[in-house]
């Protein structure tokens, strides 16, 4: 009966941990907490700038394998997420919690990119 407990126990915590190691994840949770629900994917639509910049990245990707575009997409997707970290963070200690759901939003898009890169970067 211990040992079940412990096990399940042992889990959560796991799950907990991998949940605050990731910002958006993080994010996420603790917009959940608030009662917000995370944004859609349509809520970016309002900012052409932002989906252009995703578009041309995806494009990017999307053509043959280049050891050196790969490099600059993957050093480009680490500033982005690095700044939109900050950004999530001081909106969440405004409690700002819209800007902090827009944020996170797209950090979602970056996150997406990021697994495409890692996909592409697996030799075939």
């Amino acid at each position: 009966k211990e040992q079940c407990y412990s096990e399940q126990h042992s889990s959560l915590i796991n799950k907990a941990y991998q949940t605050l190691l990731n910002p958006l994840s993080r994010g996420l949770y603790l917009l959940e907490l608030h009662g917000v629900k995370p944004a859609q994917e349509t809520d970016c639509d309002g900012d052409s700038v932002f989906l252009t910049e995703i578009m041309e990245i995806n494009e990017k990707l999307a053509e043959p394998k280049n050891e050196e575009i790969l490099e600059e997409i993957e050093t480009l997707i680490k500033v982005k997420q690095e700044e939109l970290t900050k950004e999530v963070t001081a909106a969440f200690e405004r409690d700002d919690l819209q800007e902090a759901k827009k944020l996170l939003a797209k950090m979602k898009y970056f996150a997406n990119l990021e697994d495409k890169l890692k996909n592409k970067k697996i030799p075939s």
